[in-house]
């Protein structure tokens, strides 16, 4: 099939051969050469029409010829009797316009119902909608195959469990008829980014062989009021038509978002649709809406109550098991020399899309260095990159990477002291960022906001001023003492105090250069690695302090 560049271009081309075909038949010379002679005796017999003069010739028209002669080679006495027609060429421009309006207005035309026939079939405007009336909804709904199966998924254990039933269901669901059990009509999959929500409906869908309607919550906001909710309606027949099957929107957050007071005519008429159509579904439908979201709590409540999203399943960050897992999945396709279980430790808080760019990062770093394996250096070289999406820093001079060694120097050591989880300390990163669990006690907030500000302390220590890169990790220690006092309870009373977070921090300050006089050989070694060779492992900081 064309595409409409090829449509036009053939129609251009098309136009402009018969533009030219009509111009060589209206223009070109059609006449017989007539000597004197003949003339005369046409003359002489009355057999002439009419005769028209051009610049250089007389055209005798008869009832069935067209003569043509030089006018030097006619007397004028000869052709007395007749009335002669000037031609000045203007007849045939006449035509030559009116078929270049007929040609462009027609070239317009077909463009124009072209252009109409494909927003018809796309449903973008509401004159197609409105005009074109449809043989069967949903039929523009199609059905997404799906490829991935729970073993191309890694981890997730838990929540592979919660959906088996739902797996379960649709490959049979009269065993839970025949028991009087019916399934939820909608499960809610809630997590942050990057988990694998959407891999894992895909996967639900394969194991139990039906048909995988993928929809984006935002694909059901429109312009005009009235067609998002006539999106929802298509979906549904489409998924109805073609039962056992499954329902997916993504990001439902964008259509339902909690009605607050705000007129929003067409996404409330949108919400409102799809609650319709959940409340419609019958239980022999064979029909289960499975959608997700990072932000259940700007949810509707009609959305989230008994009869519609009943069932809940939190994808969570994986756990060390789970990141070995998938590590080994994407692993097992590229050629490696690394230790798992190193890579494990080294990627805590990265979820499963981060992992799979990781392995990704570091096999495309292995191949510009045209190494044969991907190795554990080849990951630690990346994982910034992929963490914080930055490579390398600006360029420093001399007594900036003297004031950057020293900072993280002074970070690691007692972020070391502490056992906080970090891998490695690199001069490209200005950071060390061990990660919030919960619930957390005193103490270990306490040492974090420590290690945070340890940084400041040695220069403060050691070059009586320090630097503006103390400007993140201040802002997060700030963070973390205000919320001491005023959310968990952990100053001098239950009820924070007026700037009792201000004189936390002072008192851990202090405390800070304390613990980093009595750890000044051991900082001023890490320095030393870090301005030689920009880098230095936990393992080897562990050596320095044993």
């Amino acid at each position: 099939m064309f595409s409409s560049k090829q449509n036009r271009m053939v129609i251009f081309v098309s136009a402009a051969i018969i533009l030219v075909l009509v111009a060589f038949a209206l223009l070109r010379d059609t006449s017989q050469v007539a000597s004197l002679e003949q003339v005369a005796q046409l003359v002489k017999a009355k057999k002439i029409e009419q005769i028209v003069q051009s610049e250089d010739n007389f055209y005798i028209q008869t009832s069935d010829t067209l003569y043509s002669i030089p006018v030097s080679q006619v007397s004028p006495r000869l052709l007395k009797n007749y009335s002669i027609e000037v031609d000045n060429g203007s007849t045939f421009l006449i035509i030559i316009v009116l078929i270049l309006m007929t040609l462009g207005a027609l070239s317009y035309g077909v463009r124009y119902w072209m252009k109409m026939e494909s927003r018809g079939a796309e449903g973008g405007l509401p004159f197609a909608a409105a005009s074109t009336p449809s043989s069967g909804e949903g039929e523009r709904i199609t059905p997404v195959e799906s490829d991935v199966t729970f073993d191309d998924i890694g981890g997730i254990a838990d929540v592979k469990q919660e959906l088996q039933e739902i797996i379960d269901f649709l490959r049979n669901p009269s065993r839970f008829k025949n028991f009087g059990a019916r399934m939820p009509r909608g499960v809610l999959l809630v997590g942050p980014p990057g988990v694998g929500k959407t891999m894992i409906a895909k996967a639900v869908a394969a194991e139990a062989g039906v048909p995988f309607y993928y929809q984006s919550g935002a694909s059901f906001v429109q312009i005009y009021v009235g067609m998002g909710a006539k999106r929802v309606h298509e979906l549904f027949v489409a998924a109805k038509n073609n039962s056992p099957a499954i329902i997916f929107i993504d990001e439902i957050d964008a259509v339902g978002k909690a009605r607050d007071g705000n007129r929003s005519d067409e996404r409330e008429a949108t919400l409102n649709q799809l609650l319709t159509e959940m409340d419609g579904f019958e239980d022999s439908s064979g029909v289960i809406v499975v959608a997700a979201t990072n932000k259940i709590e700007v949810l509707d409540a009609a959305l989230l109550r008994a009869g519609r999203f009943d069932r809940r399943v939190f994808v969570e960050l994986p756990t060390p098991k789970e990141r070995e897992a998938i590590l080994n999945k994407y692993l097992s396709k590229v050629p490696n020399s690394v230790n798992v279980n190193e890579i494990v430790q080294m990627s805590v808080g990265f979820n499963g899309a981060s992992l799979a760019t990781l392995v990704n990062e570091a096999a495309l770093l292995a191949l510009r260095e045209q190494q044969m394996q991907v190795t554990t250096e080849h990951f630690y070289a990346v994982k910034d990159k992929v963490a914080y999406g930055k490579k390398k820093i600006a360029i420093l001079s001399e007594q900036q990477k003297q004031f950057r060694a020293r900072y993280l120097a002074a970070k690691a050591a007692l972020a070391y002291t502490y056992k906080l989880p970090f891998e490695k300390v690199m001069l490209s990163s200005e950071t060390i960022k061990p990660q919030m669990g919960a619930p957390m006690i005193q103490s270990e907030i306490e040492a974090r906001i420590k290690v945070l500000l340890g940084g400041m302390a040695a220069c403060d220590i050691h070059f009586d001023e320090h630097a503006t890169n103390v400007h993140n990790d201040l802002k997060q220690a700030k963070k973390l003492a205000l919320e001491m006092v005023d959310q968990y309870g952990m100053g001098q009373s239950v009820v924070a105090l007026a700037n009792e977070d201000v004189a936390i921090l002072d008192t851990l300050y202090k405390e800070t250069k304390v613990q980093l006089a009595q750890l000044e050989s051991v900082i001023v070694a890490i320095e030393s690695v870090l301005m030689e060779k920009e880098s230095i492992t936990k393992e080897h900081i562990g050596e320095l302090i044993g």
